[in-house]
């Protein structure tokens, strides 16, 4: 490979450009979206036969088309939607207080690292150069951080109101065809995913271009400053993901323990109470909070990316389109995802429920297929040939081809995770049915089987993280394993359109069992929905396996920044931390364990008093009082949100404060290696132990003759 090629002005050019380019496409497909009408004139006069308007529907062919199904279906999506919103909004009060109070306490702590200095210090690697004073980097980190938390916010919430906004349109087309209904609720994601990705970068390299009019030629205070921003969009996410889970946890269990196992009634039966709250629930914890959350991890890598390269010899040079190859690997993540997204929507149509999984599944091949050629290229034309990076003080002599392998490798790793978790979670193969056909013995042994799986699938993404871990810190030391980390990230616009596809499709098979349609429309959306689970549990298994690289990114980072020379476990104080670090992610869990369940409990509670004391409710004449149980959905999550955040975020500055660095580095090396595991192992567990639950479904369906003769002979095998 020759030298660089791509001139600073085209990267200047060519990563706004690529952002813009993300944004209108998602606009785009919200727009298509959009044209399925909540009305039913427009669902059967229209003559635009390729978005299915002309197809007869399910309901004529069964002599079930009532002209009132389009209008409940807007009513029951008009209350998700504003159930949605006014729990995101609360959430965001309070988070916005500690956003606030956090912003302050960086201010303070970076600026007194050197009195609230207004003189320029010598800068860490270059001590021959100066850097901006403290008290201006404690300026731009406070700003960074702030900008970093508003975008992931706004992530989460425009990935919120785009599924609100597309459930009941997934319910219409259904009945049309599964392929219909495919294409509502992937294109709804692709909004999300578009969006997010292509917030994210615009948002960074403007930050980046604004703050450079101060900064001038300091890269290595430029970027430090910038860290602020991932810190933000993690700090988000944090909360976004504790107060979302609460919330449709304690939902989800207060709906099905009363509803299904009290009163064997269906779920999403409109006669339950708690119905709206659990399909509020997966749009504020599933959508909105795992578009925080792999904002975060998407900001951090990206970030830490930028650090280290600051103070590779591409700042030295002051080779702008070098040390911009973390955002350039981005903005082809963009137009790859683009391309991958028209091969489920336009190239290719889903004709039949079992081509509904081999479709997502052509998504993460594809879109990693292309993105290794797009790293190649982008590595080609925007790296020199080797360059130097500091490695703990030393310096190491990196080749572009190097960095190109340890890209690649994080980007394949996440292709191994995703195929690892859809083998554990989809009820296509044997263990989710072993989990399922466990439950003919009772609760505990399914109990048993589904931690079991959980455990096991913990191994190979385990093996694949360890792998990237290794080539990318052998060929680029931390700055291999920061660009491993977004290479994994780096088709995070397909990866969320597939992952927001699963909660869109939940919602749409409750909003067809609440409007009363027909059984043929919620087996397809059942259909939908078992596939959704699994991509979910994909995009968890990526938030999950970038984040590990990430936080070891950073914790080398710090490691170099203490001054701290080795991390010596046989050191009594980094044992001790070690240890504690590692119980601190059992405690996390603990807390927000109990939290779901102190919170179900208030709604097994509530629905239990509806059904027995308002009259005519189990006979269908009385309508239940929804909005009770998603204010205790909402209030139990808001308020049991907040402890295990404060864990999370107290614990590093309580021991670096107390017991030093040494201590502190401890603490973060043992909650990053307990944290991974319990994160896959509860993920895969949770999404097996769901897709179970639909698989029973599917065998009880077939045992009442509603399934094709094949499916009845394999099923029965149970």
């Amino acid at each position: 490979m020759g030298a660089a090629i791509l001139s600073d002005l085209a990267t200047e050019i060519l990563i706004p450009v690529c952002a813009v380019v993300g944004i209108a496409f998602a606009l785009v497909q919200w727009s298509l979206v959009s044209r399925v009408k909540l009305s039913p004139e427009r669902q059967t006069s229209s003559n635009n036969s390729k978005n299915g308007y002309n197809d007869y529907l399910i309901e004529e062919e069964e002599g079930l088309n009532d002209h009132n199904v389009a209008t409940k279906c807007a009513d029951i999506q008009s209350a998700i939607s504003e159930g949605a919103t006014s729990f995101l909004f609360t959430e965001y009060q309070y988070v916005g207080v500690f956003m606030v109070a956090f912003a302050i306490l960086i201010f303070l702590f970076l600026g007194s690292v050197e009195g609230f200095s207004t003189k320029s210090q010598p800068c860490t690697y270059s001590p021959d150069k100066t850097c901006k004073p403290a008290l201006a980097n404690a300026i731009f980190s406070t700003v960074s951080f702030i900008l970093g938390a508003v975008t992931s916010v706004i992530s989460g919430f425009l990935g919120m109101k785009i599924a609100t906004f597309a459930n009941a349109r997934t319910t219409l087309e259904a009945r049309k065809g599964v392929g219909k209904a495919f294409i509502v609720a992937f294109r709804s994601g692709a909004v999300m995913g578009f969006l997010l990705a292509a917030n994210g970068l615009l948002v960074l390299y403007i930050a980046i271009n604004l703050f450079k009019l101060y900064y001038g030629d300091d890269w290595e205070g430029l970027f430090e400053a910038i860290t602020g921003y991932g810190l933000g969009g993690s700090s988000m996410a944090l909360f976004g993901r504790v107060g979302g889970g609460i919330y449709t946890k304690a939902a989800d269990v207060g709906a099905d323990l009363v509803g299904k196992v009290e009163r064997n009634i269906p779920e999403d039966d409109p006669r339950n109470p708690a119905v709206i709250a659990d399909n509020v629930g997966d749009n504020v914890g599933d959508i909105a909070g795992m578009g925080s959350d792999l904002f975060g991890s998407y900001a951090e890598s990206s970030c830490a990316a930028l650090v280290v390269a600051s103070i590779s010899s591409f700042g030295i040079n002051h080779d702008l389109t070098a040390m911009c190859y973390p955002l350039l690997i981005s903005s082809i993540g963009i137009i790859v995802c683009l391309i991958t997204t028209l091969f489920a929507t336009d190239f290719f149509e889903i004709k039949a429920v079992k081509e509904i999984e081999p479709a997502l599944k052509k998504q993460l091949v594809i879109s990693t297929a292309l993105m290794t050629v797009g790293i190649a290229l982008v590595t080609w034309l925007a790296l020199p040939s080797s360059f130097t990076i500091f490695n703990f003080g030393a310096q190491k002599v990196v080749k572009n081809w190097e960095l190109f392998l340890c890209v690649a490798v994080g980007l394949w790793a996440g292709l191994i995770i995703g195929f690892v978790t859809e083998y554990y979670t989809s009820n296509a193969y044997s263990p989710v049915q072993d989990v399922a056909d466990s439950c003919r013995t009772g609760a505990a042994t399914n109990v048993i089987f589904g931690l079991a799986l959980g455990y096991k699938s913990v191994i190979i993404p385990i093996f694949a993280i360890a792998g990237c871990i290794f080539v990318g810190f052998s060929f680029a030391a931390m700055y291999g394993i920061a660009v491993a980390a977004l290479g994994m990230l780096s088709t995070i616009a397909t990866g969320l359109a597939i992952d927001a596809y699963g909660p869109i499709s939940d919602n749409a098979g409750g909003i067809a069992e609440m409007a009363g349609m027909s059984h043929r429309i919620r087996e397809r959306t059942d259909a939908l929905d078992a596939a959704g689970n699994t991509t979910a549990a994909i995009g968890k298994g990526f938030a999950i396996g970038s984040a590990a690289l990430v936080s070891l990114a950073l914790f080398g980072a710090f490691v170099s920044r203490a001054s701290i020379s080795t991390v010596d476990v046989l050191t009594p104080k980094v044992f001790i931390g070690l240890i504690v670090g590692a119980m601190l992610p059992y405690w996390f869990s603990a807390m927000t364990m109990k939290s779901v369940g102190s919170a179900a409990l208030k709604m097994v509670e509530e629905v239990r008093r509806q059904f027995n004391t308002i009259p005519g409710l189990m006979e269908g004449h009385a309508k239940p009082d929804y909005a009770t149980c998603v204010k205790i959905s909402t209030d139990a999550s808001i308020k049991e949100m907040i402890p295990p955040g404060a864990l999370v975020m107290l614990t590093p500055l309580i021991v670096g404060v107390i017991f030093g660095v040494e201590t502190l580095s401890g603490v973060l090396a043992g909650s990053l290696v307990s944290g991974v595991q319990i994160a896959i192992s509860a993920s895969n567990t949770g999404g097996a132990w769901d897709n179970a639950k639909k698989y029973i479904g599917l065998v009880l369906r077939s045992m009442q003759g509603h399934l094709a003769p094949k499916a009845q002979s394999r099923t029965r095998q149970l």
